[in-house]
């Protein structure tokens, strides 16, 4: 027996959730079901009315702060869901109303007529990895803009430091020399730099955490492999495998590139062709890892002891690739400089093909 689609467009919200259904064939008009509350019994209940003999539903929702909980329910109990990437929603430009019921009923159709664009949901013990990493990114960011307000105090009082680098012990030691002339001013320098070291070792905490957790994890053996490559470490290695997951699933490296935003914007039309910067859409995390990485490019190919010592191990295969990036990368990046490209340009075209080697080595190891 042919079995009916129903395609169920869910606008999910913190405490609660709109629910469209829109029926097979484009002459049948979606229908907004109602609102429900947030949590799974409710659902539960909702989806129970929905199903009946022969039909089978097809759910979507938008990817958002709410998580993947819903999908992961709904997966479970055997009923096809997706999450769909919000950027990607077609939208009229003269549809000037908007609410969760016209939201709803807007994914039911869209999602009928098969215009939507799923995103990556990672299984549970890879999400929890991407946690920690993105944990010690937000710590990182907190760590630097303590130190950049501890800098301006420094600066607003005439306290310059002549030694030859910050943040290092002597730095320390001259910051605990320092006397201000008011009560409360000693009181913020001293919170700002109690701050800062607290700052530091939560960033070393996690760092410890994610080195420990990676040991475990099922993407061990991708870390390794990335690691191969000049420039990417641990933290880059274990941020690009928790935020993408397998690369494999990517067919080619161009599809990859794109995902993460580094391929170059178009507008063109007729015989004008118009390139513009980076598109930047995807994911942002491992975009911003893969352009600090392709920095450490800008010297002489060669295999340093620690990354050596990181190959231990590794196939020849995922070695070969990575001398191989290594030789292409640093000769492109002397090449654009030379010919007086801007840094951040450079760097940019240097992580695109950072990426594409990443595929390649991914390519050549088993999950």
């Amino acid at each position: 027996m042919t079995k009916v689609i129903k395609y169920v467009g869910l606008d999910v919200h913190k405490k609660s959730i709109s629910v469209a259904v829109a029926d097979e064939g484009r002459e049948n008009t979606p229908r907004y079901i109602g609102q429900i509350e947030n949590n799974m019994d409710q659902l539960n209940k909702l989806f129970r009315k929905l199903v009946s003999k022969g039909v089978e539903l097809s759910c979507v929702y938008e990817a958002g702060p709410c998580g993947y909980s819903i999908y992961r329910y709904l997966k479970g109990n055997g009923i096809d869901c997706a999450v769909i990437a919000p950027s990607k929603i077609p939208r009229k430009s003269g549809d000037r109303i908007k609410n969760d019921r016209r939201d709803a009923l807007s994914l039911a159709s869209l999602h009928r007529s098969g215009e939507l664009t799923p995103v990556y949901v990672p299984d549970c013990e890879d999400e929890a990895l991407r946690d920690l990493v993105r944990a010690r990114e937000d710590a990182q960011e907190a760590l630097r803009k303590i130190k950049q307000q501890l800098g301006a105090f420094l600066l607003r009082h005439d306290l310059i430091y002549t030694g030859k680098s910050r943040w290092s012990s002597a730095f320390y030691n001259w910051l605990s020399d320092i006397s201000m002339k008011h009560y409360a001013q000693q009181i913020t320098l001293q919170q700002y730099i109690k701050t800062v070291e607290y700052c530091t070792n939560n960033v070393e905490l996690f760092t410890d955490q994610i080195s420990k957790v990676t040991k475990e994890s099922r993407l061990k053996p991708l870390i390794e492999g990335l690691q191969a490559m000049r420039g990417i470490s641990l933290i880059t290695a274990a941020t690009m495998a928790a935020e993408l997951g397998d690369l494999t699933r990517f067919e080619n490296p161009s599809e990859l590139m794109s995902y993460l935003g580094l391929i170059p914007s178009e507008n063109s039309s007729g015989p004008t062709v118009r390139r513009g910067s980076i598109t930047k859409t995807g994911n942002g995390h491992v975009r911003k890892a893969l352009i600090e990485s392709a920095h450490s490019y800008r010297f002489p190919a060669r295999i340093s002891r620690v990354i050596r010592k990181r190959q231990e191990g590794l196939s020849e295969k995922v070695c070969s690739i990575a001398w191989k990036a290594q030789v292409r990368l640093c000769a492109r990046y002397r090449r654009m400089t030379s010919n007086g490209k801007k840094s951040n340009l450079v760097k940019t075209a240097i992580a695109r093909e950072l990426a594409a080697f990443s595929w390649a080595i991914a390519h050549k190891i088993t999950i």
